[in-house]
This record gives structure tokens, sequence and C-alpha cells, in this order.
């Protein structure tokens, strides 16, 4: 058979074709840019990273000046979607469980309650959200003269929640180190108590001694150092009020409208990985003489995690996305960043390449996370 005849070698032929066609695609485009710029004087590469960036940043994690560059201001922005990212996730996955175990629940009020939340959110875009947020924030709280105090030195008002903010020490390096080591110890105890179960059948507690494992060397050097812990609380003078920590009503409003937008979401997806567990699990389990929340927490949810992850993942990484809406409220992120940056230097190219380059490290991130845990809360077939 002539070679030109044979499959595999027409199959390897077609894809070094495309792939140099894709290649070439590439190359064209970035010719044709180039020259594009060239033609009308714009400045390429990314050389304009170490000029002084010039624009203020409303909030920022790090130390952050106008004077320092436009490499520093998009590590700011960065952090600052970082932290709202990572903090909506963790929300969003608390509402989400609960909302979607109350659309189970064999109470008709909770039920409905929970449905409607479900269903009113999903369907209302994230944007209008994010406006109904920071417009109830900004026209409902009241002025920093008369915020609403929720307990010792935490504060509300139009200008964001204020709260107490312990005062670095060196001991508490220590501390952190003794945390640190606690908590390889208490992943350790429960493999070794899910070990013994399996073998034993005995039931080891696990919940008080992970608590104890993870806190209680962080707890006892705490203690053997003198205990040093001062808090910065927040005092208001004249105008405004000052130190302790703050989370500003930009920050917030995106905050709360992404984790509550994003949880309804969640929700729907653990009620499906709940039903799709047999519910002859429910009832060999119930036979067993388990209450209904230890038949939930051992029985039902290990298993539905294999169903739940995966889609929770896609909605984690929406999250992650949907934090570029943040310019809508002011809170300055990675896109109020790439906006200024782009509107001060016109390098249009690079400033959003860098953009795109960051979401996706950061969405792969969350990915590479969520498939690692996927792979531990695993059930192994049994063959």
């Amino acid at each position: 058979m002539p070679f030109w005849s044979n499959p595999a070698v027409r199959g390897g032929v077609y894809q070094v074709t495309v792939l140099a066609g894709v290649f070439a695609l590439g190359a064209y485009l970035i010719d044709n840019t180039l020259d594009n710029l060239a033609a009308r004087s714009i400045r390429s590469g990314f050389g304009f990273m170490a000029r002084e960036a010039g624009f203020e940043l409303g909030e920022s994690l790090i130390p952050y000046e106008p004077s320092d560059s436009y490499a520093r201001a998009y590590l700011a922005g960065f952090v600052n979607t970082m932290k709202v990212s990572f903090a909506g996730i963790v929300l969003c996955s608390i509402l989400g469980l609960f909302v979607g175990i109350a659309r189970l629940s064999k109470n008709w009020l909770v039920a409905r309650l929970a449905s409607f939340y479900v269903e009113t959110l999903r369907n209302i875009p994230i944007l209008l959200q994010l406006f109904f947020w920071y417009a109830l924030i900004i026209e409902v709280l009241p002025p920093s003269l008369d915020a609403i105090n929720l307990g010792p030195g935490v504060f509300l008002s139009k200008s964001g929640l204020l709260f107490p903010l312990p005062l670095y020490d060196p001991a508490h390096a220590w501390v952190g180190l003794a945390f640190l080591v606690g908590i390889p110890a208490a992943v350790f105890y429960g493999h070794w108590a899910k070990q013994r179960q399996n073998a034993t059948g005995q039931q080891l507690p696990r919940l008080l001694p992970t608590v104890g494992l993870v806190l209680g060397p962080a707890i006892i050097v705490f203690l053997i150092l003198g205990a040093p812990l001062t808090f910065e609380v927040p005092v208001f003078q004249r105008f405004r009020f000052v130190g302790g920590g703050e989370l500003t009503p930009e920050f917030l409003a995106l905050w709360l409208g992404l984790s509550i937008y994003t949880s309804a979401f969640v929700a729907e997806v653990v009620r499906a990985g709940i039903l799709a567990v047999d519910w002859g699990q429910n009832e060999a389990a119930g036979a067993l003489g388990l209450r209904r929340g230890l038949v939930l927490r051992l029985v039902v949810l290990p298993q539905a995690l294999r169903v739940i992850i995966p889609p929770t993942t896609n909605q984690y990484l929406n999250l992650a996305k949907n934090s570029s809406l943040a310019v809508a409220v002011g809170y300055p992120d990675l896109t109020s960043v790439t906006n200024t940056s782009l509107n001060q230097t016109g390098q249009a190219v690079e400033c959003i390449a860098v953009m795109m380059a960051v979401y996706l490290t950061l969405s792969l991130l969350i990915s590479a996370g969520m498939n690692i845990y996927n792979r531990v809360v695993a059930i192994p077939d049994r063959r």
C-alpha cells in the first residue's frame, strides 16, 4: 500500500499542516500588528512597566504609591483581585452549601425560601446586583459620625466596615510556625482515623482532635511567650475613623454581590449532588440508627462530592472572572489598573495581554487546587 494511503501517515500530515497554518496565522497577525503600531508611532513592548505609574489606588494590600512603576500597580491590582476572589469563594461555598441542603428540607417554608433565594438571584444580572449592594451601603448606612456599633471596636457606616486589628509582635511568628506544624499533624490524624475505621469499624472523633491539633500547639506557644496580644481599635477623629482594619464600601459591595450571586448556582450544584446519591444509602444509614445529620455528613456528602466538585470549580472560575466587574463600583482591581494604564500609555495590546495572562494564571491556579482536592476526596473504585 502506498504510504500516502496509510491512515496514520495521512493523519500526521493533516495535523502538521493545521499546526503550521496556525503558526503562520499567528505570525501574520503579530507582524501586521507591529506594522500598524509603527505606522501610528505607537511604541510597542513592555518597557513601560518600569516607568512611573503616576496614579493612585483607592486601596491596596501591598504598599503602593503613585511614584511606583506600572508593574507595581499591576501587582497591587492583582493582589486586590485575589483578595476579593478568594474571599468570595469562601463565602459563596458556605452559603451555597446551606441553601442547597435547605432546598431539600422537609420543612415547607425552609424549602420554599431556599428556592426563592436561588431562582431570584440566578435570574438577576450580576452587574445589577453589584449596583444594588453598592447603593444599599452608600444610601442606607449612616455616615461615619453615626456609625452602627456592632460590637467592641466594630463599626459599620458609609465608610465601610471597621474592626480592631492586632498589632504585630515578634512572638507571633513563632505562633504562626506552631500553627503550620499543627496542620500536617491534623491531616495525619484524619488519615489514621479513616484507616482505623476501615479496618475495625470503630469511628473515632474527628472534629475536636483536628481542631486541637491545629490550634493546640499555637495556643501553647502563645501562652508560653506571655500571650502578647494588643489591638489597634478604630477611633473616630474629626470627620473619619482612624486606626484598625477596614473593609471599604467598594470591597463590601463587590464581595457580597459576587458571593451571593454565585452561591445560588453553588446551591443548585449541591442539591444535584445530594440527589445523585442513591436513596438506598440513606435508608441503609437510617437502618443502622444514624441520625439525619450524621447520615448527611458521613454517608451522603462524601459520595455527593464526586458530583459536586467539578461543576463547583466552574462556578469558582466564574466568580474570579466576574470580579473584573469591580470597575463598576470603583474597586481598584486588575481591570481598573489595566484601563488606567492603557489610557495613560496607549499601549493597548500589551496592557490587555498582561491582563489576559493574569486572569488565565488565576483560573489555572483555582482549577489546579480544586483538581487536587477532588483527587483527595475521591472514593476509590472497588474492583
